[in-house]
Parts: structure tokens; sequence; C-alpha cells
């Protein structure tokens, strides 16, 4: 204990071995033990006691849209970190779209981590992206520490980022899998797309009949045959579909190297309350009807589902038009993610451990990042959210830390007050309050 530099204290501690009162000792910005709560502090040590709100290690969003440069009148790496750490994520992977230009070169992503080195508050790092023509450009992003590379199986919703078809799909795949990397997937069907009524206008009903559930199960299909084939490591992005999890759990069993995740909207949000004419609540594949919702849930529990990430695709308002065919796809969430699904989580017998395990400790694993983040264990980094689970709060869009006051949560009361965040042992924000910038650029572990 000689060279420790802060010990944080709670009655409620999340580690890996369950939860229970401790005292986290950290020195050089990582977690050198964690002791009893009452072991002495040594002299020249600072410390805090939390009491009873409880210590979890910060989460690892692995699915955000930042889209900077380019288009930073939606997002940018100030406000969107400033978010995430005043909702207890720490960790964030940029997606490689929306920003201009999109990270599918080496060149794009220097420029990329040139704009957000000043700027982040927490950490970040980045997924390349994988198009018809940029096959060459995989290598040399792997090598240059991206952690996987994105791709879309039907339109992304932006001109400079082209679908793959399913030669180029495996084209891709087949490249990616030669040196080991990842590839994560947006996975609706384009045929299945088209073949479904495009009436367009304000009727979510409408809308959800465009984007059925068939688009979704047709491309895991595919993505699992080629997969299997290629003996390749995929992942499904912000699954929606129910029906689609069958598959999933088969092409596991049978040794395919398959992971999913899902969002908080699809876990919080059903589409039966979802209001004719309410932009802020479309998202591409769409928020599903109830029962859908509770197969999803079904599906964490029994870890057919890894973990949840937020998907954060912000927009400005004028966007987010009352016609869901031309509205901007994406809901923005997240400053909000851990106390909605902590809400509805605990509404359905779950407790904070199964939170952290599918919101941190799970999304680090699929980056390769579980040697440095989440957890609270000796050698993690000093990560660490500090939570009052049993406040509540009313979402209010105009204060919270995204760029754009627009979200479909505006309104709710949910679970879970962040009181700190905390990065490598030092306190980014506390009630509302933020220091300097922080955040480290991270690249793939080698």
């Amino acid at each position: 204990m000689t060279d420790v530099e802060l010990v944080l204290r709670s009655t409620r501690v999340i580690t890996p071995e369950g939860t229970r009162a401790a005292s986290v000792a950290v020195a050089d910005g990582r977690i050198t033990a964690v002791l009893p709560y009452d072991t002495g502090v040594p002299t020249k040590a600072r410390w805090e006691d939390f009491g009873d709100d409880v210590l979890l290690p910060g989460l690892v969003d692995t699915h955000v849209h930042v889209n900077d440069p380019g288009r930073t009148e939606w997002e940018g790496f100030w406000t969107a970190t400033r978010a995430a750490a005043a909702g207890g994520i720490t960790t964030l992977v940029d997606m490689p779209l929306n920003s201009l230009p999109p990270t599918t070169t080496v060149d794009h992503l220097r420029t990329k981590r040139e704009v957000a080195a000043a700027k982040a508050h927490i950490d970040v790092g980045f997924w390349g992206g994988a198009l018809p023509d940029n096959v060459k450009d995989l290598r040399p992003l792997h090598d240059a520490g991206v952690f996987g590379f994105k791709a879309f199986l039907s339109p992304s919703g932006v001109d400079e980022f082209p679908e793959l078809d399913s030669e180029q799909l495996e084209r891709s795949m087949e490249e990616i899998a030669g040196f080991g990397g990842l590839l994560i997937v947006h996975a609706e069907d384009p045929r299945h797309l088209a073949s479904a009524p495009q009436q367009g206008g304000p009727k979510y009903a409408d809308f959800l009949a465009s984007r059925p559930r068939g688009a979704e199960d047709a491309a895991i299909r595919t993505l699992i045959e080629q997969a299997r084939r290629h003996g390749a490591r995929v992942h499904v992005l912000h699954l929606s579909s129910s029906d689609a999890l069958p598959l999933i759990a088969e092409a596991r069993a049978q040794g395919v190297r398959i992971t999913v995740e899902t969002c908080p909207h699809y876990l919080t949000l059903t589409a039966e309350e979802v209001p004719d004419g309410a932009g802020e609540f479309k998202c591409c594949p769409p928020i599903r009807e109830a029962a859908n919702q509770d197969l999803l849930w079904r599906a964490l529990a029994d870890g057919t589902i890894d973990c949840v990430v937020t998907d954060h695709s912000p927009s400005t308002a004028d966007l987010k038009t009352d016609d869901f065919a031309t509205a901007w796809g994406g809901i923005s969430g997240l400053q909000l993610s851990l106390p909605a699904v902590w809400t509805e989580a605990r509404k359905r017998g779950h407790d904070l451990e199964d939170v952290v395990r599918w919101m941190s400790t799970r999304t680090a694993q699929l980056v390769g990042l579980d040697g440095r983040k989440g957890a609270i264990a000796v050698g993690r980094d000093a990560d660490f959210a500090v939570l009052a689970p049993d406040e509540t709060f009313t979402v209010d869009p105009a204060a919270l830390q995204h760029r754009n006051p627009v979200t479909a949560y505006a309104g709710r009361t949910l679970y879970g007050v962040v009181r700190s965040t905390w990065l490598r042992g030092e306190r980014v924000v506390a009630d509302g309050e933020f220091t300097d910038p922080k955040g480290r650029l991270l690249t793939r572990p080698s």
C-alpha cells in the first residue's frame, strides 16, 4: 500500500466476484488492490467514501457515432465524450461513418485521431469501415490500430459509405479473416427491404412494416453462412429482431464465431408506444413490439445476446421530421443508456451485476480491452462510475450534454443517478461539473 495514491470506498462495489463492501486502491491510474472496506488508508493517499452509492467499472460503449469531423453540427468529440462521461461511460469506440471523411483509409483515421485528441473527456477508440472498393485498405487500417471493420448490407443513409453486396461482403470477410480481424455488420437484407411496403408518412406502423424482421433474419443468415465458410469472427450490430435469435444460437453451437449486441432503445421502448410523427424514435432496424422486446431480454439473460451498446446516432432537430420515411434514423441516448437499461432491468428482476456484465465487461471483451477495462480488478484501469441506483430523475433533453436536445427518452422517469465518473483515478465529472479533457486515444491491443 506504500505507493497508493487514491482509495475509493463503498458499501457496494461491483467486482468480478460479486458486489461487496470494499476499498479500491489506485496507483498510477491502475487498480492495485481491492481490499476490505475498513482497510486503513495510507497517510499520503487521497480517499473518498461513497457510502451506499454503488461503485461500478466505467462502461465501455463500442457503438457510437460521433460524426466528427464533417458533421459536427450533429455531434462532436467534445459533446459526445462529455455526454458519455455524464452517463458513467469511460470508453467509447467511434463508428467510421457519418464523419467526413469516413474512417476507411489510414489517412482518414489519422485525420479523425487529430480531431479527437484534444476533445476527448474519456478514452476513445476507432472502428474502420469496409466499403466495396477499399479491401486494399483493410490490413493497413488493422495495423494502424482500429478495433475492427464496420460494413452495411443495406444502404447506410450516407452516400460516402455504400453497402456491400454478397460478393463484396465475402471479399472483405476473407481479407479480414486472413489477419484475424473482426467484422461488425449492420444486418438488413436489401431485397427484403425493397419488397416491403414503403408508404412513408407519419404513421409509425407504416414505418415498422417497411423494415420487417425478415430483413434482419435473412442478412444474419447470409453473415453466418459466410463466417462459417471463412472461419471469420463476426459481430451482429444492433439486433432488434427476436426471430434471428435461434439462428444465432444454433450457429454459435456449431462453432461459428459470432457475437451479437442489442441497444437500450430496443430493450426499453416499444412500437406500441411510439407516437405517430415522432421522428426522434426512428432508427434502423426499428423499435419493435413489446412481445419482441421480451424475447430480447430473455436472450440477454441466457447469453445469446452478448452485450448492450447505445448506437448513439444523433442529428440536428430539423432532420427528425414527422415523416418516418425521410427522418434521420438514429437514437440519441449516450448519456442515458445506463439509467435506461437499469430502469427496465430492475423491473425484470435483474441486478446491477447483470448490467455491468452487458455494458462493460462484455463490451471490453468484444474489442480486446478486457485486460484494461470492464472490471474492478487488480491491473485494470481505474475507470469508475458512482451510481445512486434507487434515485430517479425525469429526462429533460435541454439538460443533456448531447449537442442537440433531441431524444426518444424525453419526459421519462428513470432510475439511476450517476454521481461521478472517474478515468484512471481522476474524477472527470461530478454533479454536472467537468474537468478539462483527460481522455486518451486507444488502439487495438496487439
